[in-house]
């Protein structure tokens, strides 16, 4: 890659809490806490927006997700409730355009919610840029493969796809450690007073005054007047990097959030994806709504 796309990319880790030091701010003016249940299909739909953000103007914040869900309502299956779950995530694939199967919650339904958000915890342990790996991955198996994600089994295959140690992630995910780590994101939960998911809440780092709280899922353009508004100033977005470059980095998108990040239209962002098909660059990946692509790497 050449020197733009790399600092580019560099940007990208440095979301993830590395030692990345990008833009020379040394610390990052803003600090941005994203609420998310795993399980939640409205969360998931939030990435487009969340990478176009990170991609324009990721050297200006620190980004940090934080794990929410009711577990108690997700523990107690009914039919009712199944037929409710499934006809939701199939809604909000339909309106969002980033697919989730509903057919899981008659399939392969999530058997045990509690394991599933604890092993992101545990993944977290070895970094937070395999961490967030990992909760992608997690959330593809789910929404994509219609995995049960509170498999055992199921985790330690997602961890050996984004190169976990998968003795210690083990360790961690039976650990009291990781049960701690997850109380801290409920307690952080509360005192922001986050009761809907997804949830974006921003802090500028140089003022005492409230944060911005931006509850629910919103097109890519609200997450970015409220950041402005936070940062106090409109900057300009970085350069992007090409489609190669950023299909390379994320491994397995979807035509949305190339729309999303490109600000191209889905027709347009599907014609560039395929001239990758063409290159033998990238293979197309059929999803019950919509498409994913990924990477081939050589």
């Amino acid at each position: 890659m050449g020197k733009l796309t790399s600092e580019v990319m560099d940007n990208l880790a440095s979301n993830d809490n590395s030692q990345v030091d990008f833009c020379s701010l040394i610390n990052k003016p803003v600090e941005m806490y994203v609420f998310i249940d795993p399980l939640c299909p409205e969360c998931w739909s939030l990435e487009p927006a969340i990478k176009k953000l990170a991609m324009e103007f990721g050297c200006y914040f620190k980004l940090r997700s934080i794990v929410s869900s009711n577990l108690t309502n997700l523990n107690n299956h009914s039919i009712n409730k199944t037929d409710k779950l499934a006809k939701f995530w199939e809604n909000t694939a339909s309106r969002t355009g980033m697919s989730c199967d509903g057919d899981l919650w008659y399939e392969n339904p999530v058997s045990a919610p509690s394991i599933a958000t604890l092993s992101i915890k545990a993944a977290e342990f070895q970094g937070q840029r395999l961490g967030s790996k990992f909760l992608r991955k997690l959330q593809e198996h789910l929404f994509l493969g219609k995995k049960n994600i509170s498999d055992e089994k199921v985790l330690l295959d997602i961890a050996k796809e984004v190169n976990l140690d998968i003795d210690e992630f083990n360790k961690d995910l039976h650990s009291d450690t990781a049960l701690r780590a997850l109380k801290c994101d409920w307690n952080l939960t509360r005192e922001m007073d986050v009761d809907n998911y997804p949830t974006v809440v921003m802090f500028n780092r140089g003022h005492d005054g409230d944060g911005l709280k931006v509850s629910g899922l919103h097109s890519a353009q609200v997450y970015e007047r409220a950041f402005f508004e936070i940062l106090g100033q409109r900057v300009q977005p970085l350069r992007k990097p090409s489609l190669e470059d950023f299909l390379c980095h994320f491994e397995s998108v979807a035509t949305k959030e190339v729309a999303v990040v490109y600000d191209w239209t889905i027709e347009r962002a599907e014609k560039e994806l395929k001239k990758l098909v063409l290159k033998q660059k990238v293979e197309r990946v059929p999803v019950k709504y919509g498409t994913f692509w990924r990477y081939i790497h050589s």
